[in-house]
């Protein structure tokens, strides 16, 4: 009968390790079960599961690897594993595997211990913590954003319950956690489809409009209503752009150059074009707004409202189909055909009530800084960070976008 040996190596890092180890081992015609190893601060954490055949003996192998690692400086432990236990243990590597992700500006240690106290207490085992950040400062900056990913295996009997767990300490920590299945279509994305006004852009255009008009109030009470759920967006939208009428067109340019993009879109955007994605703005604002910021950000697809202009003059209507919640729903769909993608594939953003059918329809939703509803509705928020974190959710490493940003020339 062959042995099975699991073999923990820790100590100080240094090249050559893994051939030095395995070296001695294919002396002895040991297979390779599992390996994994991690390297924190300089420090290996090294364990690998090997069968030993029957015609090598164990003693032989245990003997010469002792020698070695202790010559090395580092400390080993040697544990038997029976075939019952191994059996069991691969037999539990095909359950459902998800991934949390921790975003916050800093990660705690309690922030750790309550997101792992919440998947044991809904069955779920950690296989694997990884750090996709950079290795932070002494001394962060405020806008920095710290991440570690948990890869988990399990099924949770109640995942809505779950879900709530995570947003209840996700808003009493102040960061945030997304829970998604690890499925092929994680980093396998293609296309990111973006609401423009607070989300791309820090400001709800018609109301800039609405200021320059004299009706600054009664639209923003209107557009907050909408955001929020209470009014239909097709009819509140009708409603706001009726008290526009007669402003006259030489404003529009002076809003589009005030404009501020929320933070860490640019950072987005341009890490998702060297890294080969696809971006689309689907808004239910005003496409001259939206084709500034395409020829500012480089976005492949616009799709929004076209402000009906006469002698100069808005008119206080839409010149064609309103995009609404549900156009912004066909959109994405119709732009995940023409790139030939299933919707799995497309990532959708947004922070109001009329973004929740696209949201719905992408394989990733994303509801960013959102009101109550739309955080509650959506299955992914983020409500501390900027829009950057999504290259987290992604599953990229920050060395990773980095690298392409360089290698794209930005």
């Amino acid at each position: 009968m062959s042995e099975l040996v699991l073999i923990n190596v820790s100590g100080r890092d240094k090249p050559g390790l893994t051939s030095e180890i395995t070296g001695i081992m294919g002396q002895y015609a040991v297979r390779i079960l599992d390996i994994g190893q991690a390297v924190i601060h300089d420090h290996l954490t090294w364990g690998i599961l090997i069968e030993i055949p029957d015609e090598s003996k164990s003693s032989p192998v245990i003997r010469d690897l002792l020698f070695r690692l202790h010559a090395l400086d580092l400390q080993v432990r040697f544990a038997p594993i029976s075939v019952e236990e191994y059996q069991s243990w691969a037999e539990g590597r095909n359950r459902a595997c998800y991934i949390v992700t921790l975003l916050s500006r800093d990660i705690k240690a309690e922030q750790i211990a309550r997101v792992s106290a919440i998947t044991a207490r809904h069955g779920l085992n950690i296989d694997n913590i990884s750090r996709l950040s950079a290795r932070p400062s002494l001394n962060p900056s405020e806008n920095r954003i710290a991440c570690v990913e948990f890869s988990v295996r399990g099924t949770p009997s109640d995942p809505e319950t779950l879900r709530a767990d995570f947003l209840h300490i996700a808003g009493e920590m102040n960061v945030d956690i997304a829970f998604q299945e690890d499925s092929i279509f994680r980093r396998n994305r293609r296309l990111v489809v973006f609401d423009m006004d607070s989300t791309l852009i820090d400001a709800e255009v018609i109301d800039e409009l609405a200021l320059e008009a004299g009706v600054g109030e009664q639209v923003a009470g209107i557009t907050e209503r909408a955001m929020q759920g209470e009014l239909d967006f097709s009819q509140s939208f009708a409603e706001r752009l009726a008290l526009l009428k007669g402003l006259d067109e030489s404003v529009l340019e002076g809003i589009a150059a005030r404009l501020r993009m929320t933070e860490g879109a640019e950072h987005l955007i341009k890490s998702l074009k060297a890294l080969g994605y696809r971006t689309a703005i689907l808004s239910g604002g005003f496409t001259y707004f939206a084709r500034h910021l395409q020829n500012k950000l480089g976005i492949d697809y616009v799709y929004a409202n076209e402000l009906e202009i006469e002698d100069g003059k808005v008119t206080g209507r839409v010149a064609g189909q309103i995009v609404d919640g549900n156009r912004k729903a066909e959109l994405l769909l119709e732009i995940a055909e023409k790139e030939h993608i299933s919707r799995e594939q497309v990532i959708a953003v947004g922070d109001g009530a009329n973004d929740l059918p696209m949201l719905s329809q992408a394989g990733l939703g994303v509801a960013f800084r959102a009101k109550p509803l739309v955080k509650e509705s959506a299955r992914h928020s983020i409500s501390t960070l900027g829009l950057d974190a999504i290259l987290y959710l992604i599953g990229f490493r920050e060395s990773e976008t980095n690298q392409g940003l360089e290698r794209a020339g930005f």
